[in-house]
């Protein structure tokens, strides 16, 4: 799990070097376990913008950092550990509202947001694809 995490952050922070295929990025998104908090049975995540955002975290320190940010202080923190490619491709289409991944989000300059568009998450629920604005319009 730690090889494919660390692989994810290098590519995180090639990108927001501005170097890096988003392609590959994506890519590896979608092979790395993420550490996902969970509250009250479900994943943790935040609205902001419209979309609910699910967060998920590279490794056990970056998840610390975040516990630390939302007073858990020196709490265990529950979480699950998914793939990328689960959280995109089954977890944000049964939400029923726009929703995206956020990576690291209490990692200084090391976060990285997975919005809701085509190519990140399926075509159904993208809010850049036809068939999401047509299933919203049948009162989805």
């Amino acid at each position: 799990m730690e090889q494919t995490s660390t692989a994810l952050a290098e590519r995180i922070a090639e990108r927001r070097r501005g170097v890096g295929d988003p392609r590959a990025l994506i890519g590896e998104m979608r092979r790395s376990v993420l550490l996902v908090p969970t509250a009250g049975g479900g994943l943790w995540s935040a609205r902001s913008g419209g979309v609910r955002w699910i967060c998920g975290f590279t490794d056990e320190a970056a998840l610390a950092r975040f516990a630390l940010h939302h007073s858990y202080g020196d709490q265990p923190m529950d979480y699950a550990a998914l793939l990328g490619a689960r959280i995109v491709d089954e977890v944000v289409p049964s939400l029923d509202e726009p929703a995206g991944l956020a990576v690291d989000i209490a990692t200084e300059d090391g976060s990285m947001f997975f919005p809701p568009v085509t190519g990140i998450v399926p075509d159904g629920v993208a809010v850049d694809s036809g068939e999401a604005q047509e299933g919203r319009g049948r009162g989805r």
